[in-house]
């Protein structure tokens, strides 16, 4: 399938593709839509990973320790939830391979929380093959009260226009 499909001989842009290591700059930002944390993304996070942590499914366990009794979630399903915002706007059909990264968890997830990603562009590099580039963003992950909750810098590869 191309970008340009067509219908009854007219062009018809396709929407939900990814951006292009040419449509980069370095400053550029993004903001993705906010996405709330329910009940039920915990259970399936833990069930998929099997990451039994009685801070994530004991209540009485929560209710003593957890601070201010409240149900977080782990870090990396936060991480998770926020490359999934990112994905598809910028990455669909455009996004090669996930590299590397670092990553600061500056506080908690909760249930109930609203989060969505703001990136920047921080590193541009044409890659020495191919019509590909590398690109590392700075990602904060950043809650309904606009607290950084996490902030991460993945190093991608994505495709270049030819």
């Amino acid at each position: 399938m191309t970008d340009q499909p067509t219908t009854d001989s007219k062009p018809v842009q396709m929407l939900g593709l990814g951006l292009y290591f040419d449509d980069l700059h370095l400053g550029q930002r993004f903001r993705t839509v906010g996405r709330s944390i329910f009940e039920a993304d915990l259970m399936t996070f833990i069930g998929v990973t099997g990451m039994q942590e009685v801070m994530f499914n004991n209540l009485e366990d929560i209710a003593a320790d957890a601070p201010g009794g409240r149900r977080f979630i782990p870090g990396l399903m936060a991480l998770g939830i926020a490359e999934g915002l990112v994905l598809g706007p910028t990455l669909q059909k455009t996004g090669l391979a996930f590299l590397n990264m670092t990553m600061d968890i500056k506080g908690p997830v909760h249930i109930g929380d609203t989060i969505h990603v703001d990136l920047e562009v921080i590193e541009l590099r044409r890659a020495s093959k191919g019509a590909r580039g590398l690109v590392r963003t700075r990602n904060q992950i950043i809650n309904q009260h606009g607290d950084i909750v996490i902030e991460y810098t993945p190093l991608r590869l994505m495709k270049a226009r030819a």
